[in-house]
């Protein structure tokens, strides 16, 4: 039996709950919550927590260990002791690992170990073994994650996109299912440590009946298809929250809960982070959507007041983008002592397989003995890892070549300044600038947020649908891509800096969202190539015999041939012009060469799915 009217109505006037908040927690039945950015939707999961009786049974899924011990705290400050917060792999951990005596190999497998365990042996192309083992693991995650019974019900060839990558599972599919198979195997068997995917699946496959009465279910968005399976076949009042447009994780096969189950809808639309004008913006970027397919518009509504500029964070899309403008800051900013990356410094240097910057560097200095991964030590040349990275499709490490091509050398000098400057997580409060892709900082708020030039931009996305062909064209990524804009932008709670082509056209000026102009950032962005140019990313000058700085308009006087081969210097240079948004022919003009020859080169160095 529920609270009577009295106690929402003393809830309202105490909480100064909105009546979307209310009628959530007056609710009855299945249903779930599409909840804007800093509209609260935890503490409305609270107080409908609050509202039900106080022996309920209540379970609270938390996206990630940390979202689990800040609810915990703030459940346990309510008094809600009925509550038991856990997240998807807690409960699944306690029901397989417990059971059946597993031992977890915390950091998962590494293509070169399946080469070993497997004994994988593939003749005919180079690294075969490795390609053959980046996939198996791929194939083993899909199906980990999803909700079917057998791995040959899946369809991993769809989910591959890159054509090299593509080419290879096609006629290596069969070896890829068979030992896909065997180590799933091995790990049920106890041969060998299971993966926290792994008992994941095996709780699912296991059709457990959870003993509660309420099912709290955050962050649906990014749920697993499999811990959506388990959820959906509980008998208690189901509750699943999320926000449809911040889902951010489909490249770990993660599908959005909240289109998924027929439960009655309610919404909160009111922001209490950030004010209106942020509000108008955000809505506007979630409106390209109908570019890509039919479109609901959003109501979003902001109320925020804050005034603070405490906290800063630069927010990038990619790791290189952000390695970028964290060497313009301990290369430039004199006064910048403090800084901090979200996750840690270690963890944009380090690729999910093991493999580190210095890897890459030594590969491409030859230092062979240096390195370390057991993998790139496996490779002849950077050109042998750069067909390994078209092969298997891999991001990660596919980015690590992009900084390693960029900065040379200068990696060591590089990383060393900026971990001078990089505070301890207990310090992070000290830092005067924090770090962050937006997958780190998802859930995070700022008082103040800059976001980099490496969003997809509104015009780039429409090109890409309307000129693409039509079976190239992955919807479901690009929608994603929208995403993670939205994310990034709604991290604030005051002012935002934004480049100006991620703007939307006649968006009204705004006190508290700063445009930066394109053509004011290239004069900035020249005044910093010089200040890199002189410490880290040109060529260290000899005093007697060459200038102080050096360009590539210098070496356009001594080289004027407009179809010669493209330089490892030049190259930087188109890497950074196009970064900044420089049009194809600006660059033909500042190189002396054809606009098809620049397009040829951005194609060639792969420039377009780097930033």
């Amino acid at each position: 039996m529920h609270c009577p009217n009295t106690f929402y109505t003393s809830i309202a006037f105490s909480m100064k709950l909105t009546e979307e908040q209310l009628r959530i927690i007056r609710s009855e039945g299945n249903i779930k919550i599409n909840a804007v950015a800093g509209s609260g939707k935890t503490t409305t999961v609270i107080e409908y927590a609050k509202a039900r009786p106080q022996n309920a049974r209540i379970l609270y899924i938390a996206f990630n260990k940390s979202v689990k011990l800040e609810a915990e705290k703030r459940f346990r400050e309510m008094e809600l002791h009925n509550v038991k917060v856990e997240t998807a792999h807690s409960i699944a951990y306690k029901h397989v690992v417990y059971t059946h005596g597993y031992t977890v190999k915390s950091n998962g497998y590494k293509s070169h170990e399946l080469v070993q365990i497997l004994r994988l042996r593939l003749v005919g192309e180079k690294h075969a073994e490795y390609i053959l083992a980046n996939h198996i693991l791929k194939l083993i995650a899909l199906f980990c994650n999803s909700d079917k019974q057998k791995v040959s019900e899946l369809n991993y060839i769809d989910t591959v996109k890159d054509g090299k990558a593509r080419t290879f599972v096609k006629n290596h599919f069969p070896q890829i299912e068979r030992h896909a198979r065997e180590l799933l195997a091995k790990m049920n068997s106890g041969e060998i440590e299971v993966i926290h995917d792994f008992y994941l699946k095996k709780f699912q496959l296991s059709c457990p009946d959870l003993p509660f009465e309420y099912i709290l279910f955050d962050e649906g968005q990014d749920a697993s298809a499999a811990m959506l399976d388990v959820f959906m076949r509980q008998k208690a009042t189901k509750v699943i929250v999320g926000d449809t447009h911040q889902q951010i994780y489909g490249w770990r096969y993660a599908v959005n809960s909240l289109e998924k189950v027929n439960f009655t809808t309610y919404h909160l639309s009111t922001s209490f982070r950030f004010n209106q004008n942020l509000a108008d913006l955000a809505r506007q970027i979630i409106d390209r959507k109908a570019i890509l397919k039919s479109h609901t518009p959003v109501a979003i509504t902001g109320s925020g007041n804050s005034s603070l500029k405490k906290t800063k964070a630069i927010i990038a899309r990619t790791n290189l983008s952000l390695l970028l403008k964290a060497i313009e800051y301990v290369t430039d900013k004199k006064d910048i002592k403090h800084i901090y990356f979200e996750g840690n410094i270690n963890s944009y240097t380090y690729a999910d397989e093991g493999a580190s910057l210095y890897d890459v560097l030594n590969l491409m200095n030859g230092k062979v003995y240096k390195i370390n991964d057991p993998l790139i030590r496996t490779m002849g040349s950077m050109d042998d890892l750069e067909d390994y990275i078209e092969q298997t499709d891999d991001a990660q490490l596919g980015m690590m070549l992009e900084i390693v091509n960029e900065y040379g050398n200068d990696i060591y000098d590089i990383i060393k300044s900026i971990k001078e400057k990089h505070v301890s997580d207990q310090d992070k409060d000290k830092a005067q600038v924090i770090f962050s892709t937006v997958h780190r900082c998802k859930g995070m708020e700022y008082d103040t947020i800059q976001v980099l030039n490496d969003f997809m931009p509104e015009e780039k996305l429409r090109n890409m649908k309307n000129n693409g062909n039509e079976e190239d064209i992955d919807l479901d990524k690009l929608n994603e891509e929208i995403n993670l804009l939205y994310v990034a932008i709604t991290r604030t709670k005051n002012t935002l800096t934004i480049p100006e082509s991620l703007m939307p056209k006649d968006f009204p000026a705004c006190a508290n969202i700063q445009v930066l102009k394109q053509e004011k950032a290239e004069d900035k962005k020249e005044k910093q190539g010089k200040s890199l140019a002189s410490k880290f990313a040109y060529p260290k000058p000899g005093a007697e015999t060459k200038p102080k700085t050096y360009s590539v308009m210098d070496k356009r006087k001594t080289d004027e041939a407009a179809y010669s081969s493209w330089s490892s210097f030049q190259d930087k240079e188109l890497r950074r012009m196009y970064f900044d948004g420089t049009t194809i022919n600006d660059m033909s003009k500042h190189f002396g060469r054809t606009k098809a020859a620049i397009a040829a080169r951005i194609k060639k160095l792969k420039l377009e799915e780097a930033y």
